[in-house]
């Protein structure tokens, strides 16, 4: 129990490094909460700070969420699922940042990428699917919010439906997706209104930018 529980603990706190955060004090003497949207993750990395951060931050989020599924791996293999959920939560909640972050999606992709390594080895419907069904979105859409939400929204389907992945894990990811969604309600309202931001940088894009 107490192994368990320093898992979950250290998992959070692997979640809670803002990375977004780090590199944008450390490398262009930027604070990004004070910028742009305000949010600790990558699409506000790379609109304030550019394309380059914008991809680190992707990768060393993602990594949050693998390195806490392989820590519990090596020490308690039924944690695995509930390492990657709780360093999501600590993304969007991290202690480091005044509980500020950002909305929890380049690390369940890193979740996802933990579940084919360590869970059952599905690299296509439990990681590459996900990854090709957010840039199929927005390509249609341009919106990188909407393409977000969709894609991991897919995945739960593919898990429960494709894969048959154990309920439990089924139902992490599922939670993974109401969080996500519930951290981009500003976004649904601006999707609603006509106002979201698109991405210019897949061909011309639609309506505002």
């Amino acid at each position: 129990m107490l192994k368990n529980l320093i898992i979950l603990v250290v998992s959070y706190l692997i979640g809670s490094i803002p990375w977004a955060l780090v590199i944008g004090k450390l490398f262009y003497k930027k604070d990004i909460r004070q910028y742009g949207s305000g949010n600790l993750g990558a699409s506000n990395a790379g609109r304030v700070l550019g394309k380059p951060a914008a991809i680190t931050v992707t990768v060393l989020d993602g990594l949050k969420a693998l390195i806490a599924m392989t820590i519990a791996w090596k020490f308690s293999p039924e944690m695995i699922p509930y390492a990657g959920l709780v360093c999501c939560l600590g993304h969007c909640f991290p202690i480091f940042a005044q509980f500020k972050g950002g909305k929890a999606v380049a690390t369940t992709y890193g979740y996802f990428l933990g579940l084919a390594i360590f869970v059952n080895q599905e690299w296509f419907w439990q990681f590459l699917f996900p990854v090709i069904a957010f840039f199929v979105i927005l390509y249609i859409c341009r919106m990188v919010s909407l393409s977000s939400m969709s894609a991991v929204g897919l995945e739960v389907l593919a898990s429960a439906f494709i894969i048959r992945n154990p309920i439990h894990i089924t139902i992490c990811q599922l939670l993974l997706w109401m969080f996500i969604v519930y951290r981009h309600r500003s976004n649904i309202e601006r999707i609603r209104s006509g106002t979201e931001s698109r991405i210019s940088w897949m061909g011309k894009p639609h309506g505002k930018n």
